[in-house]
């Protein structure tokens, strides 16, 4: 029941991220590459919906890449502590499929997984499919 419930929670994001993106690159340049396409999601897609940049980028420069968020909106008004761990995967579902909506309208096929280890601190890794 659960599973289904984050499953329905990720297509809304997926729906907002590729509306969002859609509608803030409408009036820039194409991106030269994936790097350009993750930076935008980092800087003015996560400003837009979050009111801040992603605090930290890093890849491997193979096509992963993994987006920190030391303060996370969606968790910061939960305990810093461990006694809501468990529930953060429900706070994630919407952002990894706000990510992977905006890489797709943007010609991007991603899996996005999340992990909270340290509240209200989140990752993001983000694996672009190669064609």
């Amino acid at each position: 029941e659960q599973e289904k419930g984050l499953g329905a929670l990720e297509g809304v994001g997926f729906r907002v991220g590729q509306g969002l993106s859609e509608r803030l690159t409408k009036e820039t340049p194409s991106f030269k590459d994936e790097l350009d396409v993750l930076k935008f999601l980092c800087k003015d897609l996560w400003v837009t919906v979050f009111k801040k940049q992603v605090d930290n980028l890093r890849t491997n420069h193979q096509g992963t890449y993994m987006l920190q968020d030391d303060h996370f909106l969606l968790l910061s008004q939960l305990s810093n502590g461990k006694q809501y761990l468990e529930e953060a995967p429900k706070f994630l579902a919407f952002t990894c499929g706000l990510v992977k909506g905006a890489l797709s309208n943007l010609g991007f096929d991603s899996t996005v997984t999340a992990e909270v280890l340290v509240m209200p601190c989140s990752k993001f890794q983000v694996v672009i499919q190669k064609s």
